[in-house]
């Protein structure tokens, strides 16, 4: 994309409203490009200045041609009062970038221009004094403004990686799924398999048990069958 750098300087105010009651004001402009978040920049604060404060501040910005050329970029400067019980606004001045570009009219050098300054409630008080210039267009790649780093996985050590189908080197295997503990050792108590009767366990012994003998028994209850008859 084609880009153009601005060289701004703030050169003075005059006439600003005085938000002090018992001090000279100290001011300083916050300076900043809508639609550029990472353009705001600050002028030195004027000691004592009052409502003429002078900076002579030099500010660098780079703008993207395109955005110029649609009207979407606004020079801002909002004017503050620097106190120990902390800043206040004293007005704003807004001024479209494409409004500076076009009134070059092609010229090269600097130009100054003034532009008054907006209370908070709108009324106009005070004039803010610029010089600005602008320096050759250029090509900026946008891979190079807009970089986006791509994440990396990682793994603890000995894990391998999702496209590795080998344990890595040295024999490591990955850890252990979250929840798994390994088993325990024993307190006495027999294998669960071979107490449900499951798996290979032996069939219970029972000491000093005889075999039963059916026909015997038989024979002997005839006999005594017969004996009473």
């Amino acid at each position: 994309m084609e880009c153009r750098p601005l060289d701004l300087t703030l050169i003075s105010a005059t006439d600003l409203k005085d938000v002090n009651i018992l001090s000279k004001m100290d001011v300083c402009a916050l300076v900043s490009i809508s639609g550029e978040s990472k353009s705001k920049q600050k002028t030195p604060v004027d000691k004592d200045s009052g409502p003429n404060p002078k900076w002579n501040y030099t500010m660098k910005f780079t703008i993207v041609e395109s955005a110029v050329q649609q009207n979407q970029l606004t020079l801002k400067i909002k004017l503050m009062s620097d106190r120990s019980l902390g800043e206040r606004e004293i007005g704003e001045v807004h001024v479209p970038i494409k409004e500076l570009l076009d009134n070059l009219g092609g010229e090269k050098s600097e130009k100054r221009a003034s532009y008054s300054v907006r209370l908070p409630n709108g009324k106009p008080k005070g004039t803010v004094n610029i010089a600005y210039k602008f320096g050759e267009k250029f090509t900026a790649l946008a891979q190079n403004l807009h970089k986006v780093e791509e994440p990396v996985m990682a793994y603890p050590p000995g894990h391998p990686g999702p496209s590795d189908g080998h344990p890595p080197h040295g024999g490591a295997y990955p850890y252990p799924p979250p929840g798994w503990y390994p088993p325990q050792p024993g307190y006495g108590y027999p294998p669960a398999a071979a107490a449900l009767g499951y798996g290979n366990a032996p069939p219970p012994a029972y000491a000093n048990q005889q075999p039963q003998k059916p026909e015997k028994n038989r024979r002997i209850m005839a006999l005594g069958l017969g004996a009473r008859l």
